[in-house]
C-alpha cells in the first residue's frame, strides 16, 4: 500500500484527518462525543483502513506461529479471534497481532508501518515450514464495528465488537456514511476498556506483564518461544518493573496530556503518559505506565494535569503462584 494512504471517508463532510500514526483516516467527523456515544450504544463503524494487514497461509501456519509467538495457536479454530505477540530475546514486546483464521490462512492486522518488519522477521524463520507470509495491506483494510453478529466478510469477533477484513475496493461502500465514527471515539472506548496499544502504551522496554497482556495475548501453558524465559520468570517471581494504570484527569483543564508526557508523584517522575482521550461519560482519561512501587492511591500529575489512578495491572502480579511453589 502507498505509505501516503488517504481513506475515501476523508471526503465525508466534517471529516478531520488524524495525526500520526493514524493519519490517512478520520479522527472525527465533526462531533467526536456523539460518535463515541453511537459506538457505545452498539451502532456505527470506525474506518481503520490505515492499519496494516498480514496473511499467513499454508498447512503448517498454526503450528509454526505457535512456536514463534506468545499465543497458543496450534489448535485455533476457524473464526476464533486471537491476539499474539512477538517478543525479543529479552521478553520485550516487538509486535502485537490481532488475528483470525479462515481455515486456509490466518489474517492479522497490526499497527500502521509495522507490517514490513513483521513480515521480514517471519520470513526469516520459515526454514522448512510450509507457510507463506504476505503483506496484503494494499488489498485489504480493517473496519471496526461494535457488534458481534457474523459479518459478510471475514471478521475477528471479540467482546467489544469485531474487526472486519474488507477488500479495499469495497471499503467506500461498506459503511453507511451517516453512522461513521472516527478514531478518537474508538480510542476513548479502548482506553476505558484498559486495552494497551503498541507504540502508545508501550515503549522499547515493555514486557507483557506490565500492560495487562498476560492471558489475552500471552498463553502461560505452551512450549518455548523467543522471550519466554522472561515471561516465565516474572510470572513466577512477580513484581514487573512497571504497571499500567487508568488515569482520571482533572476535567477543569482545557487540554489533555500528550503521549510521552511525564507522570509525576510530587517532585518525582514515576512514568509516562500513553494514550489520552475525552470520554463521553468518564470525562478526560488516559492510560499511563508507572513504576510498580508507586502507591495505588497516590495522587499523580500527567503532563501537568492532576490525575487519580485506577489500578489496571496489580503491583503484585505473579505473586499468586508463590504459595504453590513452597
Amino acid at each position: 500500500m502507498n505509505p501516503i494512504y488517504r481513506s475515501p471517508f476523508l471526503d465525508v463532510p466534517g471529516a478531520v484527518e488524524g495525526a500520526a500514526p493514524d493519519q490517512g483516516v478520520a479522527a472525527h467527523y465533526g462531533d467526536p462525543l456523539r460518535e463515541q456515544r453511537r459506538l457505545a450504544a452498539g451502532t456505527g463503524a470506525v474506518d481503520l483502513s490505515h492499519r496494516a494487514v498480514v496473511r499467513v497461509s499454508g498447512p503448517d501456519r498454526l503450528t509454526w506461529l505457535h512456536q514463534l509467538t506468545t499465543q497458543h495457536l496450534e489448535l485455533l479454530e476457524p473464526g476464533q479471534a486471537t491476539t499474539a505477540l512477538v517478543l525479543d530475546a529479552h521478553g520485550r514486546v516487538e509486535h502485537a497481532m490481532y488475528g483470525v483464521d479462515d481455515g486456509a490462512a490466518i489474517w492479522f492486522h497490526v499497527e500502521p508501518g509495522t507490517a514490513e518488519p513483521l513480515v521480514r522477521y517471519l520470513d526469516s524463520m520459515r526454514f522448512w515450514s510450509q507457510v507463506e507470509v504476505e503483506d496484503v495491506t494494499a488489498d485489504f483494510a480493517i473496519v471496526w464495528e461494535p457488534v458481534s453478529e457474523p459479518a459478510e466478510h471475514l471478521s475477528r469477533i471479540t467482546s467489544r465488537g469485531r474487526d472486519v477484513f474488507v477488500p479495499r475496493t469495497e471499503v467506500a461502500g461498506y459503511v453507511n456514511h451517516d453512522t461513521l465514527a472516527g478514531t478518537w471515539a474508538h480510542e476513548a472506548l479502548r482506553i476505558e476498556a484498559h486495552e494497551a496499544r503498541l507504540g502508545f502504551d508501550t515503549d522499547e522496554r515493555t514486557i507483557p506483564h506490565e500492560v495487562g497482556w498476560i492471558g489475552s495475548a500471552v498463553h502461560l501453558d505452551k512450549g518455548c518461544y523467543r522471550g519466554q524465559e522472561t515471561v516465565a520468570r516474572v510470572h513466577t517471581l512477580g513484581r514487573p518493573p512497571r504497571r499500567l494504570v487508568l488515569l482520571h484527569l482533572d476535567g477543569s483543564v482545557d487540554h489533555l496530556p500528550e503521549h510521552g508526557d511525564d507522570v509525576r508523584a510530587g517532585e518525582r517522575t514515576v512514568g509516562y503518559v500513553g494514550s489520552a482521550a475525552r470520554h463521553h461519560e468518564l470525562g478526560p482519561i488516559a492510560l499511563a505506565v508507572v513504576k510498580r512501587n508507586v502507591p495505588v492511591d497516590a495522587a499523580l500529575e500527567a503532563g501537568g494535569v492532576a490525575a487519580a489512578q485506577e489500578t489496571v495491572v496489580d503491583p503484585e502480579i505473579g505473586l499468586h503462584v508463590r504459595p504453590q511453589l513452597r
